[in-house]
């Protein structure tokens, strides 16, 4: 068993882009953070948070003038704030949302070393800030995961009982299941997506290409499967594991499903949280997922 833990963990590793595509300072004249590296925008706020993994992370808030709901977005593995910047941009003109949108530990200009749990606390660091410095409450935030980032989005999906919703992008079961077919949770995995699932009570939109070279296309079926609300998936036809937001139908679905969460009755929603447990107090760089190959 020792053996298969050591193997998992070699091959199962966080790439963060060396070097970095932007790096932190603060403006001398406003006293503001900015990112040297990311386009200038008078609507983008950058924090510096301090997380309970002891280290400090970078976070952009882009705002949209007319945004209702915010897209809480958990990028993949091997890509940064400067390389996803484009299809925040992007995604917040065409959804009409707000994008809050982070580096994992050891990623960017965060501090720290990546990790599964260093990604816990990471996102539990962003959506306080959220919460107390935007005013932001669960209600009108959906959480969005893209391939590994669908571990710390199921993370804190699993342990908000009155979110708006969950999309999961290219997600993956577990770790392990991404290199081995097993049919069982082993202690030793992690992002454990598949028991995970069950316990989110929100509506869930699962995106998954077909043709999907790196986290197969049973993953997202097997999540939709065992989703609680489901919401119309989206199998992209002939669609890899880093290029879905290139196929019209990505923009059009996820428009769709947003326009739908925005309608969702407060009656709803409010049901969802009597019946649930207590609640928790590419564009062309958009490199996803990778293994090292032994």
């Amino acid at each position: 068993m020792g053996n298969v833990t050591a193997s998992v963990a070699a091959k199962f590793a966080f790439f963060p882009p060396e070097p970095p595509t932007y790096k932190v300072h603060r403006d001398e004249l406003e006293g503001r953070l900015v990112c040297s590296g990311l386009n200038v925008d008078k609507k983008v706020d950058i924090h510096l948070l301090d997380t309970k993994g002891g280290n400090k992370i970078v976070a952009a808030f882009w705002k949209h003038p007319k945004g209702k709901l915010t897209l809480l977005y958990s990028h993949g593995n091997a890509a940064d704030l400067g390389q996803m910047q484009e299809l925040y941009i992007e995604l917040r003109a065409h959804l009409r949302v707000n994008i809050m949108s982070y580096d994992y530990s050891g990623y960017g200009g965060s501090s720290g070393k990546p990790t599964e749990f260093n990604t816990y606390y990471d996102i539990e660091a962003v959506f306080n800030c959220l919460e107390n410095e935007y005013g932001i409450n669960q209600e009108n935030v959906i959480l969005y995961g893209q391939s590994v980032g669908s571990g710390p989005t199921m993370h804190l999906a699993s342990r908000l009982r009155t979110l708006r919703g969950v999309v999961l992008h290219s997600a993956i079961l577990s770790g392990i299941r991404v290199l081995y077919p097993v049919k069982m949770t082993f202690w030793f995995d992690i992002f454990k997506n598949i028991d995970k699932v069950r316990n989110v009570t929100c509506p869930i939109l699962v995106i998954h290409g077909t043709h999907d070279e790196i986290v197969n296309f049973s993953h997202g079926k097997r999540l939709w499967e065992l989703s609680l609300d489901k919401y119309d998936p989206l199998w992209v036809e002939g669609g890899g594991h880093c290029n879905l937001e290139t196929f019209p139908e990505y923009i059009r679905h996820l428009r769709k499903f947003v326009h739908a969460m925005e309608k969702q009755s407060l009656s709803k929603r409010k049901k969802r949280h009597l019946d649930a447990a207590p609640s928790f107090t590419e564009t062309k760089n958009n490199r996803c997922l990778r293994f090292l190959k032994r």
